[in-house]
């Protein structure tokens, strides 16, 4: 009996693991979680990192890398974010110090003949401030970028490209 509880508490422990850790960073297939790019000009993309828990700084740090990773692809130094937009469950989270975003809840009921959805709207004030999620959300990160060449622009959101791939790039353990 001992060592059943032994056993469950261990496997108890490796689940929690497993649902703490930061999520992949790897392209996405099919729609699913990991990045995805956009071209839409010449020197513009759109870059989105969906994944599953709750860290939005791992998600918004994969959409950084990201970025800096096409932008060097593409021979250019720099990337400034034009436009970022940062989901939780589908709902809009704004970088705005202040907003009155409105969103909605989509739900689906079933019964033994057919299935039904509806929206129910929602309005709340905000103050840029996130609180809540459950451990399952899905959490996508969307930045549209203007990429450059040469010295890189004094502004707010612009980045190196070489100096992100560096910081943010996963470390590899040895295994």
């Amino acid at each position: 009996m001992m060592n059943y509880m032994r056993l469950m508490m261990v496997s108890f422990t490796l689940v929690l693991a497993a649902c703490s850790s930061k999520p992949d960073y790897r392209a996405a297939e099919d729609g699913g979680y990991g990045y995805t790019e956009t071209q839409i000009t010449d020197t513009q993309y759109q870059v989105q990192f969906k994944a599953r828990g709750t860290d939005k700084g791992a998600a918004n740090n994969y959409a950084l890398l990201r970025a800096a990773e096409v932008t060097l692809a593409n021979d250019y130094d720099w990337f400034t974010i034009t436009h970022r937009e940062t989901e939780v469950d589908k709902e809009t989270v704004r970088d705005a110090d202040f907003a009155y975003p409105t969103s909605g809840d989509m739900i689906t009921y079933c019964n033994a003949i057919r299935c039904e959805t509806r929206y129910y709207p929602r309005s709340a004030y905000t103050a840029g401030i996130h609180v809540g999620g459950r451990s399952d959300s899905d959490i996508a990160v969307t930045l549209d970028i203007k990429m450059g060449h040469g010295e890189q622009p004094d502004a707010r959101y612009s980045y190196d490209a070489s100096e992100v791939v560096s910081n943010l790039q996963p470390k590899k353990t040895d295994e």
